[in-house]
């Protein structure tokens, strides 16, 4: 897993980086393969914005989050990625099964 994270007219400080990736670290379970993350930390004043993209095997996932600091809009961030990656985990499992609606004889 790589992560980049840079500042969009504001500096990332060591503090802002060994936040995000220990945050990030948790995503690293949904998948097992290498994955790229990039994430965006920007100051829109007076709130404070993070936003990433993630790259996964045949998927792009993004997300942005914004809080009253910058470690609360991360922290959202993260926990809404970690829903995407559940929901793109879900639908990987069930196209490989074969469970999918219109396999299942609902659209009959």
């Amino acid at each position: 897993m790589q992560i980049e994270t840079y500042g969009q007219q504001m500096d990332v400080t060591p503090a802002l980086r060994s936040h995000v990736e220990t945050r990030f670290e948790r995503l690293a379970r949904h998948f097992e393969g290498d994955c790229e993350i990039r994430v965006q930390l920007a100051l829109d004043k007076p709130l404070h914005k993070a936003i990433a993209t993630i790259n996964v095997a045949g998927r792009t996932l993004h997300g942005d989050a914004v809080g009253p600091d910058m470690y609360a809009a991360i922290d959202v961030l993260v926990d809404k990625l970690d829903r995407q990656l559940i929901k793109h985990k879900e639908k990987q499992l069930e196209q490989r099964k074969g469970d999918g609606l219109a396999k299942s004889g609902v659209f009959e």
